[in-house]
């Protein structure tokens, strides 16, 4: 019995220190884009194969979140959070992009499951997610680490939020957005 407890306690330890190493490795080699700059372009795949541009946004709020994986718990969490505030962004005069390394089929799956309608973004050659200091692994996985940029709308960054708690995010969003028009 004892030997078990210390074999359970060893995994444990063990576990706990390859996700901090994998969390510090997702980001130690990038750089996150500052508040203050002007945010990366990009024009990437939405779930419906259209092409989307950051620039086209241009007048608008954006929340550019990048998420780990489609149809995984968190992140469906988080996508469900942002959907059912979709009226509350659209009333602020925001738009809502979600990004992963995902495929557009992917991401039609993901929201025909799921029932969202804001728009999600294929990078499966992780070029934007490199560019907002996003990529991270994961068991040897590479996906995206789950980071959110405010951009404002003459396109500057305004709010970064990295490491994000899925509960309330979207609340903090809309709160960071309300706070900023004032």
């Amino acid at each position: 019995m004892r030997r078990a407890v210390l074999i359970i306690l060893a995994v444990a330890v063990v576990a706990a220190v390859s996700l901090t190493v994998v969390r510090a490795t997702g980001q130690s080699d990038q750089t996150l884009p500052t508040i203050g700059q002007v945010a990366p372009a990009f024009t990437l795949p939405s779930q419906d194969g259209s092409q989307i541009s950051l620039e086209s946004f241009r007048g608008k709020w954006v929340v550019l979140y990048f998420y780990p994986k489609d149809m995984t718990p968190g992140c469906t969490i988080e996508a469900h959070n942002f959907q059912r505030d979709q009226a509350q962004f659209d009333a602020a005069g925001a738009v809502i992009l979600g990004v992963s390394l995902d495929t557009p089929d992917s991401h039609k799956k993901f929201c025909t499951k799921e029932g969202l309608t804001f728009r999600l973004l294929a990078d499966p050659e992780h070029k934007v997610v490199d560019a907002y200091g996003s990529l991270g692994s994961m068991m040897g996985m590479k996906m995206a680490n789950r980071n959110t940029f405010l951009i404002d709308p003459q396109g500057k960054i305004v709010k970064v939020w990295t490491g994000v708690k899925v509960d309330h995010h979207s609340q903090e969003v809309l709160a960071a957005i309300a706070e900023l028009k004032k």
